[in-house]
């Protein structure tokens, strides 16, 4: 089997494809968009809040004996053990080798399905282990650096079963058929795309006439249902095009037309499963894969940091073994060193001044003597000062408490309630907060901000436009056309 993204120049896919030797057998693919997302919703499912339990719920909802998942956006110094080791399992994982965060496939074996071989990538290059699966297919006209960076993006991932049957199953980001997108009619030059004539080579045309070129494989989906329309395993979550099946089949299980013809048994899609944008995919056949004695090198449960063997920082801390000459020398000068450290601290205690006993201001000053009138101000008369004094302590009359309190009550008042509406209105104008919605033209309802994000003039800008999920232009509950750019604040 392997897994692969891109698995020709100019096709962003993820993907994985099996090997087997050949009861039965069941295998899914699944565009996870990232394998800590769809936790989210399980882990709060379980009380023990354990990830290792979450991943096991994935696998056991799925049901499959072999699970290929892409998508998985971990690299290797990210990756946890509860992630990556599942009881039961046996996982392989092919990591972005550039950027964080992006790509990466995975593999999950029942250990009753365990491979005789596992590799990442197509073009072997990246190979490092005994037991690798091998190139497939004439490379030539690739360089060595294109394939190097092609597999160093973390999109493909082989696994080598007993059977000598190949399944391709994953993301090929590609909808082949006009059946397989939902706007195929507004699509401008839509047999022309590049992914499609890739995959009109590959696949064979079950209802093609006598005479028709053979291709090496077929797309178990439609070799099933033919004619299932809607049959969508992608949707844009922005949008919510999902809630009204506005999508387009991207995610296939294509196997070799013996292998298909003879043992597939059924194929299908999993809509119902939630936690990406992607929903899984899979197959039933009627083959039995003999599982290796032992997993492959690539297994992660002989990566070092997961397989118990990591070395720990005191192995590479070598014990010194002093000279006995060097030790009696150090001894010698740091006894010198402390004899001159006792002789310094002396002269500095020597050195010190010592206070006059002589003299009257013996003890400590007061702190205001430390303050001196300043010549520049003018100094207040015995008069004034006296006034001053007086009037401070001569005591008001009642009558007279009474009559200030009267004339400066309701001054205070206004003042307090004027300058409360100054700082209330500044504080609006400042902090105004949004403004409302505008309706959208179709349906009369508030509409949603949305912001650009692709590159040009208009990065960054923002615009409103009608709130509801995206969907066909016929169907009155899909989203209008409104569309308005927001006034800058």
């Amino acid at each position: 089997m392997v897994s692969s993204h891109p698995v020709s120049p100019g096709l962003d896919a993820d993907c994985e494809v099996l090997q087997f030797a050949v009861e039965m057998l069941r295998v899914v693919s699944w565009n996870i968009n990232g394998i800590r997302s769809p936790l989210q919703g399980m882990v709060y499912e379980e009380p023990s809040n354990c990830a290792a339990m979450a991943v096991g719920r994935i696998l056991d909802k799925l049901d499959a004996d072999i699970v290929c998942l892409q998508e998985t956006k971990v690299t290797r110094d990210v990756l946890r053990e509860p992630l990556a080791i599942i009881e039961g399992y046996n996982s392989y994982f092919s990591f972005s080798r550039n950027r964080s965060g992006y790509s990466g496939v995975a593999t999950f074996c029942k250990d009753s399905a365990t491979p005789i071989a596992a590799e990442e990538g197509l073009s072997g290059l990246l190979a490092t282990h005994d037991g690798d699966v091998g190139c497939y297919g004439n490379m030539d006209e690739f360089t060595q650096e294109e394939l190097r960076a092609l597999d160093s993006e973390g999109r493909a991932l082989l696994t080598q079963h007993k059977i000598r049957h190949v399944i391709i199953l994953g993301d090929l980001n590609t909808a082949h058929r006009p059946i397989d997108h939902w706007d195929a009619v507004n699509v401008e030059c839509f047999e022309e795309d590049p992914g499609r004539k890739w995959m009109d080579g590959l696949l064979s045309n079950l209802e093609c006439q006598a005479g028709s070129p053979i291709r090496p494989f077929i797309d178990s989906y439609r070799c099933f249902q033919p004619k299932q329309e809607g049959a969508f395993t992608c949707w844009s979550a922005v949008s919510g095009a999902r809630h009204l099946n506005y999508g387009s089949r991207l995610d296939y299980v294509l196997g070799d037309r013996t292998l298909v013809i003879d043992t597939f048994q059924d194929s299908f899609r999993l809509p119902e499963v939630m936690g990406s944008d992607h929903c899984p995919v899979g197959a039933v056949l009627s083959v039995s894969s003999v599982p290796a004695k032992q997993c492959p090198p690539l297994c992660t449960r002989f990566l070092p940091e997961f397989a118990g063997t990591q070395l720990k920082i005191l192995r590479f801390l070598v014990h010194l073994k002093q000279d006995p000459v060097f030790k009696q020398s150090t001894l010698r000068l740091s006894k010198q060193t402390r004899i001159q450290m006792h002789q310094n601290k002396a002269c500095v205690r020597s050195t010190r001044p010592r206070p006059s006993k002589a003299g009257p201001s013996r003890g400590q000053k007061n702190l205001t003597s430390y303050f001196q009138p300043s010549s520049n101000c003018p100094q207040a008369s015995p008069i004034s000062e006296l006034r001053s004094v007086v009037a401070l302590m001569t005591p008001k009359t009642p009558e007279e408490e009474v009559m200030t309190k009267v004339v400066e009550g309701p001054a205070s008042a206004s003042e307090a309630k004027d300058e409360k509406e100054v700082r209330t209105s500044f504080w609006k104008s400042v902090l105004g907060g949004p403004l409302p919605m505008p309706l959208c033209g179709g349906h009369r309802e508030p509409c949603v901000m949305r912001t650009v994000k692709k590159p040009g003039p208009n990065l960054g800008r923002h615009f409103y436009m009608c709130a509801r999920p995206q969907g066909p232009p016929t169907d009155p509950s899909s989203r209008c056309n409104f569309f308005l750019w927001s006034r800058p604040s």
